[in-house]
């Protein structure tokens, strides 16, 4: 009994010893396999996420994903380097005259008047007049650029997602829609005025004025403000698109390392 009763005394003053062991066992177990798994998540997790933006001392960037703010930031530049050699081409002499694509002709509702007067002899007069026409355009373009900058900066990421996955001339076709009226109340009294201060607007009048005498022919009231207005317009909207396609196409044209990791990315 004496033997029985040590036994007891024994095993009771060991038992909590016993638990705190085998809590410090198991718990060291658990740590274990809980440091294997996170080190399986972690390999996981490097293998899945998407590298990070990094920025060198230097100001150049990495490879990494592109933020909403970024892609914004990268159109609205884009957008403005477009914008600003397009005006400024247009602007320069003979920016529209010599130009084909936005070269402006006779009014085309008036093109018999232009037929006439050169089978009669008065060819240098409609030419002047052409000149003089494009001259108007080429003085009014000038304004154009702080309209086109004004709508770029209300640029929404819709619009923002919408061009850089849209055709190359998606940019184009949103400032058409989001400006076309502005520049064109805006336009229609500086053409007039540009118009004016050329000649064009008298040398349109003395040919009409010269047409209409002409026996049996049907008179002409060719609107010529609305028509310099729209084909000013026309003319400014074709050189955008055209600087618009060549920095989606063309990497040498991406002047900033934002414009090569916007428009450089597939």
């Amino acid at each position: 009994m004496p033997t029985v009763s040590l036994l007891l005394t024994f095993f009771a003053m060991n038992y909590r010893r016993l638990l705190v062991l085998h809590a410090l066992l198991l718990g060291l177990q658990l740590s274990a396999s809980a440091q294997i798994k996170l080190s399986k998540l972690g390999d996981i997790l490097k293998t899945t996420l998407p590298k990070t933006t990094t920025t060198s001392p230097s100001g150049s960037t990495g490879t990494g994903s592109l933020t909403q703010q970024e892609a914004a930031q990268g159109l609205r530049e884009a957008l403005s380097q477009g914008i600003s050699k397009g005006t400024d081409q247009a602007s320069k002499q003979d920016g529209f005259y010599l130009n084909r694509l936005i070269r402006i002709p006779f009014p085309a509702d008036a093109q018999r008047v232009a037929n006439t007067l050169r089978s009669i002899g008065l060819g240098s007069q409609v030419d002047r007049f052409e000149l003089t026409l494009n001259r108007g355009a080429e003085d009014a373009a000038k304004s154009a650029k702080p309209i086109f900058l004004a709508a770029i900066k209300s640029l929404t990421f819709k619009d923002v997602w919408g061009i850089l996955t849209g055709e190359k001339d998606a940019a184009t076709n949103y400032l058409k829609r989001t400006t076309t009226e502005q520049l064109t109340t805006a336009f229609r009294p500086i053409i007039q005025q540009s118009l004016d201060k050329v000649g064009a607007t008298k040398y349109y009048t003395d040919l009409t004025t010269r047409y209409n005498r002409i026996p049996l022919v049907t008179p002409v009231q060719t609107d010529l403000n609305q028509y310099a207005t729209g084909k000013a317009i026309d003319g400014l909207f074709t050189l955008v698109a055209q600087e618009e396609a060549n920095i989606r196409e063309n990497p040498v044209a991406r002047t900033t390392d934002l414009l090569k990791r916007v428009f450089g990315r597939k």
